[in-house]
C-alpha cells in the first residue's frame, strides 16, 4: 500500500477537501473522559479557595487544615486501583454513574460540616469516591 492509498484509507472526501475519519468521536469520547477529572479538579480548586474561611469558621489549626485539603488525595490514590478492579467487574460506565452521584452527595456533606473532623471524614469519602 502507498502513500496515497493509506492516505485515502485514513481520510474521507468533504465539500471542504480531505479530513480525518473519526475525529470528531475521539474527541467527544476525550471530552466525556475528562468531565470527572474536572469535576474533582473544581473541587479540589474550591476547597482551596475556602480553606481560610473555613479554617476561621471551625476553628481548625494547621495540622487540621493540612488534613483537611490532604486527605482527599490520599484516598483518591489509594482508592484508585481498588475502583479499577470493580470498575472491570460491574461496568465502567455504572461505575463512574455511582461514583459520580456519591461524590456529588458527599460534597454536599461536608460544605455542611460543622467541625473539622468532620470536614476531613467527608473530604476523605469524597477522594474515595472520586477514585
Amino acid at each position: 500500500m502507498n502513500f496515497s492509498e493509506l492516505k485515502c484509507v485514513l481520510m474521507s472526501r468533504t465539500g471542504d477537501g480531505l479530513r480525518p475519519r473519526g475525529m470528531r468521536a475521539n474527541w467527544i469520547g476525550l471530552g466525556v473522559l475528562a468531565l470527572p477529572t474536572l469535576l474533582i479538579s473544581i473541587d479540589v480548586f474550591v476547597m482551596l479557595l475556602a480553606l481560610p474561611h473555613v479554617a476561621a469558621d471551625l476553628g481548625a489549626d494547621g495540622t487540621e487544615q493540612l488534613w483537611i485539603m490532604d486527605i482527599y488525595g490520599f484516598m483518591l490514590s489509594g482508592f484508585l486501583v481498588t475502583m479499577g478492579t470493580l470498575g472491570d467487574r460491574i461496568g465502567r460506565r455504572r461505575l463512574l454513574l455511582i461514583g459520580a452521584t456519591a461524590f456529588g452527595l458527599a460534597s454536599v456533606a461536608a460544605a455542611y460540616s460543622r467541625s473539622p473532623v468532620h470536614r476531613a471524614i467527608s473530604a476523605a469519602r469524597a477522594g474515595s469516591l472520586a477514585a
